[in-house]
């Protein structure tokens, strides 16, 4: 998320809007955990690693809306 933009932008929208910077983190958090159950690392069911990919798709939806309204 956010690949094509500069960390330093990044770093600077974090330290400026907690939530922001919050809601970053728990996205980042949240896909390793999928990814982690997804390997078959971390045992979960069915319904927690839906719920959890939703959880991280509506994080990213946010994320991606505030992003575009600091940058206008």
């Amino acid at each position: 998320m956010f690949e094509g933009q500069p960390q330093a932008e990044l770093d600077e929208i974090m330290k400026a809007n907690s939530e922001f910077r919050q809601l970053y983190y728990r996205h980042k958090e949240l896909d390793k955990q999928v990814l982690d159950a997804e390997l078959g690392v971390l045992p979960i069911d069915d319904s927690t690693l839906s719920q959890m990919k939703r959880e991280k798709l509506a994080a990213k939806d946010r994320l991606t809306r505030m992003y575009e309204s600091i940058q206008h």
